[in-house]
């Protein structure tokens, strides 16, 4: 084989190698799509540059090597303008500016080669140097080279400044050793000492491929300190074999049995004993020098449990908790967040991230994740820390919206340790960057990860501790409350019996003046029949008036406990039956049936009146409330045992087949000016169906039995005004003993 043939096959090789690097940035990676594509375009580009060269050299294409040379360096100068774009597009800035520069200056480089401006063959000379034509297009595209490639670097470096990610930082390290290769490469070719296949930048062309599709490069501090470490422990090994090996020669070489393998081997021997505490020596000098943490974990978990286990209170278990991983970690800053989730009826689950902070601190603003957002995706699926450099960069926090990535840029914290307990998310600790501006290394990462699985336990008892409080507050807040609810309703219903008190009192001598004038002109037979007819309804209104007024007046008297009973033994059979004769005309309108069926009764003591009017208001209540054709009866039997009643008693039942009682109103429809149904609907007869009333009569009626020492309740199913479940009302009284019965003041009050 010629030489001719090898060389080119050996360029068709190098050329070759790569199609592997464009075959990996064609699958482009997510989130450096248009730099995978740049990128991809310099590798052509370059392939091509080789191939060209590898034909030149097999003799297959016939051109000069000031040409040959010529043509690299264009080509130089199309490669450092796809490589600065490159850099531009990976550190997120805007490329179109050196684009068009870009296209500019290859313009004028193709206007030099092909002599548009059409100059001379020497275009400048000084006597001494001349400056042809032919070189101006090299030269042009070699000044591009230099801008470009320069360009390239300072806006790495620059980006390295402004950014304060460490691993943001290192991957942007990675870019020095490309831009130094590329510049070993080119300074060869324009200085036409070429380096045949231009290896130097296939090996740059293979980093800038490793730097844009690899997310998480290895710690550059960390490989020159592994090697650097590795170095000197072997440099310190060799020496002290290379001194022990000659000082033992020049001891002991002229003993008769001296051995130089066994002496080699004794000191091989003895470097074995002192190399593992000597690359432990070596290896803290290179941490002091390179300025890295010392960090125990084993120490700091268990300090770390002891100090937060026993913490209840919220704010103090934040300032232990990121207070000590500040101190142990040399970290910058820290924050404590509690979460809650919220649901509010929908299907999309949120959470509410606060900030756990002292009072006079600046405030963190509270903000709502949903479970949709990527990072909540990320926190609850991984249960991972979260880097910002993650969230930044990688693809799969695209969809974060930019108010939240906002709010977390604010924190300026490097990681986030999300806080689980009983597989629920429950907190959020967010650490700053090192204050060695050292990344965060793997080790740290599961140390960190440790802590906030400690802080999830103390996290929720003080969490428990702390929605106590906050309960308890409430619950105080709600008893002050219903005090003072009570006494605005204890003030409204004094002001009500003070009404009702000044009313009964002021309109009864007027209605009584009424009654009489109206009764004596209804006497006078000399009236026309039209005017008498009005003067019965007149009569009739005043009366019923005069009824509502005896009854606010009763109740007045009740409430301030001067109720007079006139005590008297009564025969409660006899009273209930006149009562119900007294109603018999109600009964015949409403074709209504009532039965009595009382057996004979032992005498009680109490005012017959009063009593009456009891039976009365009961009767006249179930009249009301029961429809046309319905039944109302009466019953009685005698109490002997009971607590309520030593000395025994009757029991009196009023039972009526009407629309009943509401289970929740037993108790309130004994109150004062109470109304069932609409309050708005009046009536001008006091026994027509669920008509309305003056809403006095039950709370008279209990008044009343209170005040005899008995009690009175309702028991019905409940309110239909289809199925007309009825109600039965009781009346329980005592036989009574004169000592307590008697007396001008009476101990009972309507609710």
């Amino acid at each position: 084989m010629s030489p001719q043939n090898l060389s080119l096959i050996l360029f068709i090789l190098l050329a070759a190698l790569y199609l592997p690097m464009i075959g990996t940035l064609l699958r482009r990676r997510e989130g450096q799509e248009t730099a995978t594509t740049l990128l991809t375009a310099y590798m052509v580009v370059a392939l091509l540059l080789t191939a060209l060269e590898g034909v030149r050299y097999g003799g297959r294409w016939q051109v000069n090597a000031q040409t040959a040379i010529d043509i690299q360096i264009y080509g130089a100068l199309a490669l450092s303008v796809l490589m600065t774009l490159t850099v531009i597009v990976f550190v997120r800035r805007e490329m179109w500016m050196w684009l068009g520069v870009g296209v500019f200056w290859g313009l004028i480089a193709a206007a030099f080669a092909v002599n548009v401006f059409r100059l001379g063959d020497v275009v400048w000379t000084n006597g001494t140097r001349e400056l042809t034509r032919a070189w101006l297009a090299p030269a042009w595209s070699a000044l591009g080279w230099v801008v470009f490639t320069m360009g390239a670097f300072v806006i790495v470096r620059s980006a390295y400044t402004q950014s304060r990610q460490p691993l943001l930082r290192n991957r942007l390290n990675y870019w020095t050793p490309v831009f130094l290769l590329i510049a070993i490469s080119d300074i060869f070719l324009i200085a036409g000492r070429q380096l045949p296949g231009n290896p130097v930048r296939l090996l740059a062309a293979s980093l800038a491929t490793y730097v844009v599709m690899t997310h998480d490069l290895p710690d550059l501090r960390e490989v020159a300190r592994r090697v650097l470490t590795y170095i000197i422990t072997s440099l310190v090994i060799v020496g002290f074999y290379l001194l022990g090996t000659t000082a033992s020669q020049r001891m002991f070489i002229a003993l008769p049995n001296f051995n130089p393998v066994l002496v080699g081997a004794g000191i091989a021997m003895l470097l074995s004993f002192i190399f593992t505490p000597l690359l432990s020596v070596v290896r803290r000098l290179v941490n002091r020098w390179f300025r890295l943490d010392e960090f125990h974990a084993s120490r700091t978990l268990h300090a770390y449990s002891e100090q937060i286990s026993n913490i209840l209170d919220m704010q103090k278990l934040a300032n232990v908790a990121v207070g000590l991983i500040i101190e142990r970690m040399n970290i910058s800053r820290g924050f404590l967040f509690l979460v809650d989730k919220e649901n509010n009826g929908e299907a999309l689950k949120s959470y509410n991230v606060r900030a756990v902070r002292n009072i006079g601190e600046r405030q963190i603003k509270m903000i709502l994740l949903t479970e949709e957002n990527a990072i909540v995706k990320s926190f609850l699926h991984d249960q991972k820390p979260l880097l910002q450099y993650d969230l930044d960069r990688l693809p799969a926090y695209r969809s974060v919206p930019e108010s939240d990535r906002e709010w977390f840029n604010r924190l300026e914290s490097e990681v986030y340790l999300p806080i689980f307990s009983k597989r629920e998310w429950i907190g959020l600790l967010a650490l700053g960057a090192k204050i060695s501006g050292n990344r965060y290394t793997a080790d740290d990462l599961m140390t960190l990860s440790a802590l906030a699985n400690q802080t999830a336990v103390a996290l929720e008892n003080a969490r428990l501790v702390d929605n106590m409080v906050v309960v308890n507050t409430e619950l105080r807040q709600a008893y002050r409350s219903l005090d003072k609810a009570n006494r605005d309703l204890e003030r409204l219903d004094q002001t009500k019996s003070d009404f009702i008190s000044i009313a009964s009192h002021e309109l009864r001598t007027p209605l009584t003046t009424m009654i009489g004038y109206t009764e004596m002109l209804v006497e006078d037979t000399s009236l026309p029949e039209n005017a008498l007819i009005m003067l019965k309804g007149i009569s009739k209104g005043t009366k019923r008036l005069h009824e509502i007024m005896d009854s606010m007046f009763d109740i007045a008297q009740i409430d301030s406990r001067t109720l007079q009973l006139h005590i008297i033994p009564v025969d409660t059979s006899i009273l209930v039956k006149e009562v119900g004769g007294s109603l018999e005309k109600s009964f015949k309108e409403r074709k209504q049936y009532l039965t009595i069926d009382i057996a004979p009764l032992p005498m009680v003591k109490a005012d017959p009146n009063l009593l009456k009017k009891l039976f009365h208001h009961l009767l006249t209540n179930a009249i009301k409330f029961t429809p046309n054709e319905g039944k109302i009866t009466v019953k009685a039997k005698t109490v002997i045992h009971n607590t309520d009643l030593p000395n025994g008693g009757i029991q009196i039942t009023v039972s009526d087949t009407g629309v009943g009682v509401d289970p929740d109103a037993r108790e309130i429809i004994f109150s004062k000016f109470y109304q069932p149904g609409d309050l708005t609907k009046h009536s001008t007869s006091k026994t027509r169906f669920k008509g309305s009333g003056s809403g006095l009569g039950l709370a008279l009626s209990k008044g009343i039995v209170e005040a005899h020492g008995g009690h009175i309740w309702v028991e019905s199913t409940g309110y239909d005004e289809t199925t007309f479940p009825g109600s039965q009302f009781h009346v329980m009284l005592p036989l009574g003993k004169e000592e307590t019965m008697s007396g001008t003041e009476v101990k009972a009050q309507i609710g």
